[in-house]
Formats: C-alpha cells, structure tokens, sequence
C-alpha cells in the first residue's frame, strides 16, 4: 500500500510538522516521508480543499450491542461505523447479554474485531453481570484487554459500592467511568425538567439528577485518590464542579456527547422520541456552559455515546421509546457544522485524539517519519448529508439524516489499512 497525502494541514502539537502543510508518504502503514512537496508514482493520491490530518481520533464511548442484541448492531458494522466516521480507535460499552463482565467477553469482542482497520477497546463491568451488587473481576479482565471499567448505560447507584472500586483500581492504575446518573431522582422521567416539560406536560428530570452523582463521585475519588472519567456531561453546574475538582488537582476527566453539544430540549417540542436520550437534552444555557467548557479543556474528549436502536424500539409513544442516537458516523460534521465559530479545529481535533489517548493510556500515534500510520484525514470545507442509504449502522435513530453540515470525514488509515469514505 502507497498512500501520498497532499497538502494537507498536519494538526498533532507532538509533531514538528503541527499547524504546517506538508504532503505526507505512507508505506505498507509507515509514514517513511513527511514534506512540503513529495513527489511519487504509483501511489493512492487523497487531495481536498481545506484538507486535514491527525493522529486517529478516539471515540470514548460507543455501544455495539453485541453478544445478544445485534438486530440492532454488531461489531462489525459498528467498527464500520466508526471508521466512517473518522475513528481509528473505539471503546464499546459493557451492557450486552451476557455481559462484558468476564475476561472471556472481554475475549470475545477482541477475536471479533481482528484484522479490522479500527482498533476495538471493550470496557468492563464494574460490578458483576452489571448489576450494581458485587464487585467484577476487573484486574483479571484488564489482563485480557479491558481498557477502563464501568457499568455503563446502568451507573453504580450504591455509594460504598462506588468507593470499593475505585479503591480497587488502584491497584492495577485502572480508569473508572461513570455516567452521571442518579436513576431514584430521574425514574419517570422523560426529558429534562423545565419549562418545555412543563409545556409538554412531561414528567421531567432534573438537572440535580446528575449534578447529584458527579457530586457524589468529586467526593469519592477526592477520598480515595483513584482515577474517574464522567462520560455524558450535560449540565452547566457538573461542568463548573469538574473544572472545581481539576484545579484541585483531583484525577477526574470528563467527555460530552456531540448531541448535548448542539441541541437543547427545545428539540422536544413536537414530542420526537428520535431526541430522547439520557442524560437528556438540556437547556440552552447549559449548551453554552458545555462549549465553554469544552474550549477551555474543563471538558476532556468527545464520546459519541453511539447507541444503536431497532425501529420498533423508537417508532412509539414517547414515554415508551427507548432512549439514544446512532451518530458515530456523522460526529465530526455535527460537531464542526454547529462549533466552527467557537471551537478551533486544533482544540477540537486535540478532543477528538490526543487527549482520550494520553488520559487512557493508548499510543500516542504521533504523526513523525517511522511511525507506524494512525490517521484521520478530513477536511474542514466542503459539505456532508448523510441519507438512508448510505449509512453504514444497523439502526437508523440518528436524527442528523439528510441534513447538510459542514466538513467531512475523509478517510483513515490504521493497523496498515486505508478506508476512504465515498
């Protein structure tokens, strides 16, 4: 394989190429030229207006489905997914049937993901069979390659519990990942408490829901000295209490999703279960508080919370529709098509690679002659519209099809492949 990349804007601050426009050389996977002008025969050209690359962005938090529910994903076209969407490397949630509760799951996905251009990560449970009772075996299943540990879509209500394994992690410089969840304060409810639930005449979740648990988790790792990341930060106060604790000099870090980043529960307003996730769609201030947080590195990384739904499971009553959106594939156009005046695409690019690598301990994939290629190539110019065909998930809950945002994702190259996007 021969890949020559032209005049493309290198983002990768550990690079000495960083904010230059070089042409790039990849061989069988290794960049063996970087340049300001390469010149080369026989090779794949990718050449775009307003062109891009850097290090494979990481998406911390996806949900693939299986064992047990691929109707509505599998592995397989998840990891088509995220390589649509840009993303070299992927965490997936442990909340499938059985369980990614043992080294043998855990085993599972990774033989199912071999020899595909996206590097898989599963995440373990906290508590057995995620039950929020009993401690799992994580030292036992991070041997086999589970990256970080967490409960997943159901996070450990028990606080004793919470502080067990974050004392256990310890032992092994293990990763707790929460999401902020208080499920006593947000039973019954449908979408976030205010004003449009009240016009809706919704039963609402409130904001102390979550503020709540990260409160509550603040406290523990505080006591206990482990190491937490909040995944699905949705509240203008959770984002003040994070960048609180990091001055501190606590060991939390957070991630948001794309969706919390651009819409508000004014997307509610005609009763659409397509917007029904949870966390919920929050007000508009605290839209504004997460892009703050976001620009000034209180919010760490970007987790698409990718979670595929059949479509019997959305097309229902609101109160009976499953939560979550399948997005992975479009996050960067949502992101930049809403973000472009106010986050740079250094910072953006930096929450979408570097820094979900440095926090969770994955190569740094620096962009240097000799390394081996871990790329995303995209372009900020130009448009996207993804339609139903064209999609690559099993599901269809994203409600971003057929839209016209701005940037694209190119293509990328990882474990010596390339996919380039049609």
């Amino acid at each position: 394989m021969l890949v020559h990349i032209r005049k493309a804007r290198v983002i990768d601050p550990q690079s000495d190429f960083h904010n230059k426009v070089a042409d790039v050389l990849i061989e069988n996977g290794v960049i063996t030229k970087i340049a300001s002008s390469i010149k080369v025969e026989g090779a794949l050209e990718i050449k775009e207006k307003g062109l891009c690359i850097s290090p494979g962005w990481v998406d911390v938090y996806a949900d693939y489905c299986e064992p047990g529910y691929e109707h509505k994903e599998t592995i397989n076209t998840g990891l088509a997914c995220a390589a649509s969407g840009g993303f070299t490397e992927v965490f997936i949630g442990p909340n499938t049937q059985p369980v990614v509760s043992t080294k043998s799951i855990v085993q599972y996905a990774l033989q199912k993901a071999i020899g595909n251009i996206v590097t898989l990560h599963p995440l373990g449970t906290a508590t057995q069979n995620g039950e929020g009772k009993e401690l799992a075996e994580m030292m036992d299943m991070r041997s086999y390659g589970a990256i970080a540990f967490t409960d997943g879509w159901k996070p450990i209500q028990n606080t004793g519990l919470m502080l067990k394994a974050l004392e256990y992690i310890k032992a092994f410089h293990g990763i707790m990942l929460q999401i902020p969840v208080d499920t006593s304060l947000a039973s019954g409810g449908l979408m976030n408490e205010g004003l449009n639930s009240t016009r809706l005449g919704m039963a609402g979740i409130p904001a102390l829901a979550e503020t709540i648990m990260v409160h509550r988790d603040i406290e523990l790792v505080r006591y206990s000295g482990s190491r937490l990341h909040i995944t699905g930060i949705s509240t203008a106060e959770s984002v003040e209490m994070v960048r609180r604790a990091k001055a501190e000099g606590l060991t939390i870090t957070c991630s948001v999703t794309p969706y919390h980043l651009v819409l508000t529960d004014d997307a509610l307003t005609n009763y659409q279960s397509i917007y029904k996730v949870s966390p919920p769609l929050r007000t508009e201030a605290d839209r504004q508080a997460l892009i703050e947080g976001l620009a000034d590195g209180t919010i760490d990384c970007i987790a698409s919370h990718h979670k595929p739904q059949d479509w019997d499971a959305k097309t229902r009553e609101f109160e009976y529709a499953a939560d979550g959106m399948a997005i992975q594939e479009l996050v960067f156009s949502i992101l930049w098509d809403a973000l472009k005046d106010r986050i740079s695409i250094d910072r953006l690019s930096e929450a979408m690679s570097t820094i979900p690598r440095d926090i969770f301990g994955l190569p740094t994939a620096e962009i240097k002659k000799g390394n081996r290629a871990n790329l995303t190539i995209f372009t900020t110019e130009g448009n996207t519209s993804l339609t139903s065909a064209k999609i690559v998930s099993a599901s269809r809950n994203n409600p971003f099809i057929g839209k016209v945002l701005t940037g694209r994702v190119v293509g990328i190259i990882n474990n010596g492949q390339i996919n380039i996007n049609k």
